[in-house]
């Protein structure tokens, strides 16, 4: 691919802490952004970059040079007036039969390039989106996908909205060619256009957005919290630690009982409350370095009592709620599958002796695999016998939430997954 790293605006709310630099020129630990961002690159094998340049282009220039320095070769495209977040692509369409990377200049991340490009490839779409989970959902674009991740819709935070996905635009595209022809008519000469108003948003309607959910490190500098934030996830190594080529580890989430309150099973949203300081115990697993995925048994869909669209809305309630107070989820994995057969509305597809429902440790496995998981530094939190053998299945460390008398074979025993990372992520 072709790597273009959009470095041309101004940054306004960033902006009056450093008025004589650009944005993606902004230090941290004494290099600018940008520089985090071709070394991320030059580490995966990019030799050759475009950066677009505008506002203050000349520091970014002075800086970089032809990129000599950096072992890479950079070319600039120059902006003699504000091009937006995408006319500078006019640029590119007569000289470009190769997919794009394009990234946003204002952004520290580390990931696994070649997993996105080979995900985009396989989807097929004009242009894929890499969206994450964050901690701050509400002052975000938030990206609605099907169940083939095919993008539905993009809500912004002035759209009214109940319950969403914690599902975040974050900054990194993958653009095919074809966007070029499809959309010939907005590139017959450089004018301003916005990358996601003029050039992504289109795409949904003829079914060629997708979106590629990551875990990994991404964040940007919009304001001084955010910065401080990543300067800090710099010196510890954060960063680079949540690449997926990396092995990662992760805490396993039961749902009913540990992360809401356990009143029976749960079919519809209004079912759904979140447990005291749930949310407190999920961002402290969110700062540690963790990832956190919830597996849960969901009975329900098989019994008929609730369709997949139907838990769908809890979990995305349960995201929104936990999102409100700065934590998120990583993933969710869940089983629909029942054994026993004789419920009225039953769906016997599903009413079979799966190899994902807890206690047996599918769902684990499956997250390990596609995560990059080691399962031996992970742990299975939940409030049953299902949970710890589940997790002493999959060779993970256990913890069960209830009373100390309880034997499952369990590591630890804690009242409460507040308690647990409370006494976890200090030790």
């Amino acid at each position: 691919m072709k790597a273009v790293i959009m470095a041309g605006g101004k940054g306004t709310r960033i902006a009056p802490l450093h008025p004589e630099i650009p944005k993606p020129m902004i230090p941290l630990s004494g290099k600018p952004v940008l520089a985090y961002e071709l070394e991320c690159l030059k580490s995966q094998g990019y030799q050759d970059v475009i950066i677009v340049v505008g506002h203050l282009k000349d520091s970014i220039m002075t800086y970089f040079g032809n990129g000599n320095k950096w072992g890479m070769r950079i070319r600039y495209i120059e902006e003699d007036s504000p091009l937006g977040t995408a006319g500078a692509l006019y640029y590119l369409k007569e000289e470009t039969e190769e997919d794009i990377l394009l990234l946003n200049g204002d952004i520290i991340f580390d990931i696994d390039i070649r997993r996105l490009y080979n995900w985009h490839r396989q989807h097929g779409g004009l242009a894929t989106l890499l969206t994450h989970p964050n901690d701050h959902p509400y002052d975000s674009g938030i990206i609605v996908t099907d169940s083939n991740d095919r993008v539905t819709d993009w809500l912004h935070k002035e759209d009214p909205r109940l319950w969403y996905r914690n599902q975040v635009n974050a900054g990194i595209h993958i653009l095919s060619p074809g966007i070029f022809r499809q959309q010939n008519n907005l590139f017959r000469e450089p004018k301003k256009l916005d990358l996601d108003r003029d050039i992504l948003k289109p795409l949904i309607s003829s079914k060629e957005l997708y979106a590629y959910s990551s875990p990994e490190y991404v964040k940007d500098m919009g304001t001084p919290e955010r910065l401080a934030m990543v300067e800090a996830d710099l010196k510890t190594g954060r960063v680079q630690a949540r690449n997926l080529q990396k092995a990662q580890k992760a805490i396993f989430l039961d749902r009913d009982g540990t992360i809401n309150q356990n009143m029976g099973f749960v079919r519809r949203p209004e079912e759904f409350v979140l447990l005291p300081h749930a949310a407190d115990a999920i961002r402290a697993i969110n700062q540690s370095g963790y990832l956190a995925i919830v597996v849960t048994n969901q009975p329900v869909i098989a019994r008929g009592e609730a369709s997949v669209e139907q838990l769908q809305e809890i979990h995305n309630k349960m995201e929104t709620l936990l999102g409100n107070e700065g934590a998120y989820v990583d993933a969710i994995y869940y089983c629909p599958h029942h054994p026993d057969k004789g419920y009225a509305g039953e769906v016997k597809s599903l009413k079979i002796d799966c190899d994902c429902r807890k206690p047996k440790p599918g769902m684990l496995l499956q997250a390990a695999r596609n995560y990059n998981i080691d399962l031996s530094q992970s742990w299975m939190v939940g409030d049953s016998e299902r949970d710890i053998l589940a997790g002493n299945a999959a060779g993970c460390r256990t913890a069960y939430l209830g009373s100390p008398e309880q034997a499952y074979g369990q590591s630890v025993t804690f009242a409460s997954l507040k308690e647990f990372t409370d006494s976890i992520m200090k030790g």
